[in-house]
């Protein structure tokens, strides 16, 4: 612009052609300057649309993490239950020929497996549904071709698997991360505090004990 303006001072052009010139110049700039804003205007809104988006995911794992919190710790406090039952049965068998409050307890135990067991077909069905298993039918990339891949395991899988460790070996609870154990599940784990990390071995983890 500066350079149009000197060329126009210092140059044989007449005061009109010089005034049109600069007119059209300045006409040029501002569509330009319409343009770049409407550029910058249609950047803040998808901007603003990815944030959003981002929030609303943050939004919906936070109430999926605390779903599947309380689902283990009503899962722990069944297994608790159970346990007891199962005491109490194996005590009244050993001890008394009440064979009607041996049978009712052993109802009740049905009970409870048959609600426990739901419970589990139901947080199955919610993690197939939410954290499904890549495309490639569940077959993990191996690096080295000569090897056969490994076949992934469901989410669902790798929680059972943390669960029934820390319940069989509660003074051993970790479980060491192989090929089946699909990457990104292991991460939203760890992200959201469901398992932890071995402190000196990170491919073993564990379940966090939201019962204790």
């Amino acid at each position: 612009m500066a350079e149009f303006i000197q060329d126009i001072i210092s140059g044989p052009v007449s005061p009109v052609d010089a005034k049109e010139e600069l007119l059209d110049e300045c006409e040029r700039i501002w569509k330009l300057l319409e343009e770049l804003q409407k550029v910058e205007n249609g950047l803040e809104m998808m901007l603003s649309t990815v944030e959003s988006k981002n929030r609303q995911l943050e939004e919906d794992l936070k109430r999926e993490q605390q779903w599947l919190e309380e689902q283990e710790q009503v899962l722990d406090a069944l297994n608790g239950i159970e346990q007891e039952i199962k005491a109490q049965v194996e005590e009244i068998s050993r001890k008394s020929s009440k064979k009607e409050l041996l049978r009712e307890l052993q109802n009740k135990m049905l009970q409870l497996k048959t609600f426990k067991n739901d419970l589990l077909n139901t947080l199955h069905k919610f993690l197939e549904e939410h954290f499904p298993l890549p495309k490639k039918d569940g077959i993990a990339a191996n690096k080295n071709s000569s090897e056969q891949p490994a076949e992934l395991i469901t989410l669902n899988e790798v929680i059972e698997i943390l669960v029934s460790k820390l319940m069989d070996t509660p003074h051993e609870p970790y479980v060491t991360i192989n090929d089946s154990f699909w990457v990104p599940y292991i991460e939203l784990l760890l992200r959201y505090g469901i398992v932890l990390r071995h402190p000196e071995d990170p491919k073993r983890i564990r379940l966090e004990a939201f019962h204790m």
